[in-house]
């Protein structure tokens, strides 16, 4: 398969997440079979979310590799912004961390998400949670808006993390911070995986070196990097 651009890219992750969306909750995950091939190597990476109050099971379509908002730090009163939001999973446990003081952001680049999201957070009433459509690469809001940055098994699908991550430190707040969920590499992917753009929809060929991950981290401005 020829090695799509980043647009090609983009719109692979759109068709794939769009039909995803219209999906029943919780039985479609980032890196199953059904996502990115039919040969079963890629197991699912999402994490239960049961336990969690704000919890809500229309919002979870199994699509994560971690729970970033266990360890973000969030308090009472912040402003959060959730990159590659879906139907909205984090952003309602977000919203019982911020109180009803605080804010919850949801961004992403697929229409459909946005929409399911938005009808999510119709039917719990919810004010203080807001669901926006845009690009991480180039997001639609102002410098220094948010506290807290969070995502969860998104930023491996954006084709210029350079970008991602300069879009995250000029979003935040000084002294705010980002805590992501991610998919990354240990060694060397082989080069038939990255040329695949179903992989690259599940996570797998537009994941990064974790060495690299973190210069380009570093590069945007951040410093004391935990993992």
């Amino acid at each position: 398969m020829k090695s799509p651009d980043s647009e090609d890219n983009k719109k692979v992750v759109r068709e794939k997440y769009g039909k995803i969306a219209g999906q029943v909750s919780g039985q479609s995950c980032c890196c199953d079979p059904s996502c990115c091939g039919s040969d079963g190597s890629y197991t699912m990476f999402s994490e239960d979310y049961g336990s969690r109050e704000g919890y809500n099971p229309d919002a979870d379509l199994g699509l994560g590799c971690g729970i970033p908002t266990d360890f973000a730090g969030i308090k009472k009163g912040d402003s959060v912004l959730d990159l590659g939001s879906g139907a909205g999973n984090d952003c309602f446990v977000a919203r019982v961390l911020v109180g009803e003081e605080g804010k919850v952001t949801g961004l992403d680049m697929t229409e459909q998400m946005i929409e399911k999201a938005k009808e999510n957070c119709k039917k719990l009433k919810y004010t203080n949670v807001e669901f926006v459509h845009g690009d991480i690469e180039n997001m639609p809001f102002d410098d220094g808006l948010f506290d807290v940055v969070i995502s969860n098994c998104v930023l491996n699908l954006v084709p210029d993390k350079a970008k991602a991550f300069g879009e995250i430190f000029r979003v935040l707040k000084p002294g705010g911070h980002f805590c992501i969920s991610d998919v990354v590499i240990k060694g060397t992917l082989p080069e038939k995986m990255k040329k695949d753009a179903e992989l690259y929809a599940g996570c797998v060929s537009g994941a990064c070196e974790i060495d690299d991950y973190l210069k380009i981290i570093r590069k945007s401005g951040f410093t004391n990097i935990n993992i």
